[in-house]
């Protein structure tokens, strides 16, 4: 009997600290996105003739080449998007840094939607489709970005790309950069290891977050996610690029 009142305070102890933990809803996210240069251009020419040319290109580049994007996000609403200018030397090449650089993902969480612009060679895309679907393991590992603690999460993508993830509770918008989504919290980081590629929020600020701020792009050709794969194949196969063009473009 004298276990009773133990008991009875510590679960109301524990319900107390949980109403009090703050969670947000809404504001703006910057993410840093950065490309390792050296390793791409070792990849693209292991092998072949051309290593003096890669090796005298590494030392006109830093070694990794950043760009920066904003993810705005309300309630069950977000949208990604290209952020602050660079200058031209912290920018990866064009080539390095690959197509579809600069898209704006549009997320309705409710709905299960998203709406995508991206540019892909001399061609405007507009991706209308249901939000993609990953298969999340979630560890015990954290780290803390933007001044918020994360869980690590990992999956596998396009049957053989292995995606590291790092999300917050805390931010209760269950969205993230580019097309990924389904953890339980706002994803601020993604490493990419065989794209040499990874997104880190940088600060996270606490804004008033308008319709206009959340308004889906227009521009493009309408197509599905598995309409634009099927386009991918031809053209991509007709300039000879590899597999690695494939994901950038369709993560």
């Amino acid at each position: 009997m004298k276990r009773y009142p133990f008991i009875f305070f510590a679960v109301v102890f524990a319900l107390t600290v949980q109403a009090q933990q703050t969670y947000i809803t809404k504001g703006k996210i910057e993410f840093e996105k950065q490309v390792n240069v050296f390793k791409i251009v070792e990849e693209n020419f292991a092998g072949s003739d051309n290593t003096v040319w890669a090796d005298a290109f590494k030392k006109t580049m830093p070694k990794t080449g950043s760009s920066y994007f904003d993810l705005y996000f309300n309630g069950d609403k977000s949208l990604y998007k290209p952020g602050r200018e660079i200058t031209v030397t912290q920018r990866p090449p064009d080539w390095v840094n690959g197509q579809a650089n600069d898209n704006i993902v549009f997320n309705d969480l409710s709905k299960q939607t998203t709406i995508t612009q991206k540019n892909v060679f001399e061609n405007t895309y507009l991706i209308q489709d249901s939000l993609k679907t990953a298969v999340w393991k979630i560890s015990n590992d954290t780290r803390t970005l933007a001044g918020l603690e994360c869980r690590k999460a990992t999956t596998v993508i396009m049957d053989s790309v292995f995606v590291v993830a790092f999300f917050t509770e805390q931010i209760l918008c269950t969205s993230g950069p580019e097309g990924f989504n389904g953890l339980p919290g706002m994803i601020l980081g993604i490493a990419i290891p065989k794209l040499h590629t990874t997104w880190y929020a940088t600060k996270l600020e606490l804004v008033e977050v308008k319709d206009t701020d959340l308004a889906a792009p227009k521009k493009g050709k309408p197509v599905t996610n598995s309409q634009l794969k099927e386009q991918l194949k031809t053209l991509i196969k007709s300039r000879g690029r590899n597999d690695r063009l494939i994901w950038q473009i369709t993560i």
